[in-house]
């Protein structure tokens, strides 16, 4: 019998000191944050960012970093599994006001939460989910013992707070909410300093629509919101670094920071072609910072291509957790690049992907366009139809609550120039981060080569069907969008209307 408690307390013992050293990881995931809206990726950034700016100086810059596509919910799956949007069958955004209700991150993926959490780690998710919004996609089933935020995006009705599985603020102040997260995770890492934690925290900006709180916003400046709202964000980034300054577990914490996709309209793409909802690299490319004191090297910079598909592998390396076997993991740990500026990447090719379809291979120098990424959005309207333009999505002093003057279609992020957009396009990067002129012609046997490597995967893509649909008004005419729902907020259901829009309702023959 003493032999069985001593052996007992012994494993116990040993368990809470693998605990105990184990590292920390905080992953701060911007939504729409340009590659050129972070003064340390773009000379010409329009905005100031002292303290992501610092973070780099402490860290480690990537500046080939991509996301596997350019909008929000299939680039959140991928981060947290390490897997490309086919093979974890997200490719497609949530959104309950045109009833895109019937889908989510599956539960048979493993997220990094659910990994960490195996070996002990308190987990906590902090700001935008959008990986399903019903009761079996909720954050608490993937992994996450806590989570506070929007599960869709802020511009989406219903605008609801949701603490784990309740409704707690409708509708929400959305000038609020970066400071909120903040104080949120904040809170976290002060309650579990002294063991190991995994925060994720997806900020809500800068997706439109934008908002800031009152110590941020510039009245004196209110035709460039987007100043304020990344001004906030950096500040909001500094109070976490100087949150574990503060406790001394700074060298005990691996903190990365990046983003979704890129820009929205009055972002930065940073000299980048194209934007949010486009393969161009501006939609693609987006800035990523790692800082660990001690283990990541300070000042380093590397232009090799990586992803986010990376992200899960890495965090398995430096925590010495294992990759899940029984899947495929398309990301490889990229600690040495992290840490060596002399590295390689470990990848023959990055690959992009536009809705439920493979359109891009990055191998080197080379990027090749196998679908074309086409025209500019909105490129249809003239320009004085794109200044005046309404966003049904836009604030509507109701249920959405955010500031009025949002940036127009104007205030286009990224470059709009160069050959026009088509099927097969090859661009040589290091020469032409632009995207501006096609050298496809000139260089055939890299296009043979290149989308030979791409058929190889792209076998491997099935096909998706739409799932079943929640709209609950009667289709639009053939070629017309459809009237967004704005369903009732205050608890998770996504089947009630206000009496103004009941008369759109879908009629039984």
């Amino acid at each position: 019998m003493r032999f069985t408690v001593l052996a007992a307390t012994l494993t116990v013992t040993t368990a809470q000191f693998v605990n105990a050293t184990a590292p920390n990881v905080i992953l701060i995931f911007a939504d729409d944050l340009g590659y050129g809206d972070v003064g340390c990726f773009d000379k010409h950034c329009p905005f100031r960012t002292p303290r992501i700016d610092r973070m780099a100086a402490e860290g480690a810059m990537l500046t080939s970093f991509y996301v596997p596509t350019p909008y929000c919910a299939p680039s959140r799956a991928t981060i947290l599994t390490g897997r490309y949007p086919f093979r974890h069958t997200v490719v497609r955004n949530p959104a309950p006001d045109v009833g895109e209700s019937n889908f989510g991150l599956p539960r048979s993926e493993v997220t990094i939460a659910e990994i960490l959490k195996s070996r002990g780690y308190a987990t906590a998710a902090y700001g935008k989910w959008h990986l399903g919004h019903k009761a079996q996609w909720l954050p608490r089933t993937q992994g996450f013992d806590e989570y506070l935020g929007i599960l869709y995006s802020n511009d989406m009705f219903p605008v609801q707070l949701v603490h784990n599985e309740q409704v707690v603020e409708y509708p929400v102040v959305q000038g609020s909410l970066t400071q909120r997260y903040t104080q949120k995770a904040v809170e976290f890492v002060r309650a579990h300093k002294d063991k190991p934690f995994f925060l994720y925290l997806p900020h809500a900006m800068p997706h439109k629509p934008l908002a800031v709180s009152d110590d941020f916003y510039t009245p004196q400046t209110r035709d460039n919101l987007y100043a304020d709202v990344i001004a906030e964000l950096d500040a909001n980034v500094g109070s976490i670094l100087d949150e574990l300054s503060d406790l001394g577990i700074e060298q005990h914490t691996l903190v990365i920071f990046t983003s979704d996709n890129g820009p929205w309209f009055g972002g930065s793409a940073g000299g980048l072609r194209g934007m949010k909802a486009r393969t161009w690299e501006g939609g693609l490319r987006v800035p990523m910072i790692a800082r660990m004191p001690g283990t990541i090297a300070a000042g380093l910079t590397s232009d090799e291509p990586a992803a986010t598909i990376d992200v899960l592998p890495t965090v398995c390396k430096l925590t010495n957790a294992s990759v899940p076997a029984d899947r495929v993991i398309d990301g490889h740990n990229i600690l040495p690049l992290l840490q060596d500026p002399a590295a390689k990447t470990p990848h023959d090719a990055v690959f992009g992907m536009q809705g439920d379809n493979l359109a891009t291979i990055r191998s080197g120098r080379w990027k090749l366009h196998v679908r074309s990424p086409g025209a500019p959005l909105f490129s249809s309207l003239s320009p004085q139809e794109r200044m005046n333009y309404v966003d049904p999505r836009g604030p509507d002093g109701v249920t959405l609550l955010a500031p009025f003057e949002q940036a127009n279609l104007t205030q286009h992020p990224g470059l709009i120039s160069g050959d026009i957009p088509k099927a097969m396009m090859l661009f040589d990067l290091h020469t032409d981060r632009g995207e501006q002129i096609d050298v496809a012609g000139q260089h055939r046997d890299v296009v043979k080569r290149l989308k030979a490597r791409f058929d190889t995967i792209l076998a491997q893509v099935p096909s998706f069907p739409a799932p079943p649909s929640d709209y609950l008004f009667d289709a639009p005419p053939r070629g017309t969008t459809r009237t967004l729902m704005r369903l009732i907020g205050g608890e998770l259901r996504y089947d009630r209307l206000p009496a103004s829009q009941r008369y759109l309702m879908q009629r039984t023959p």
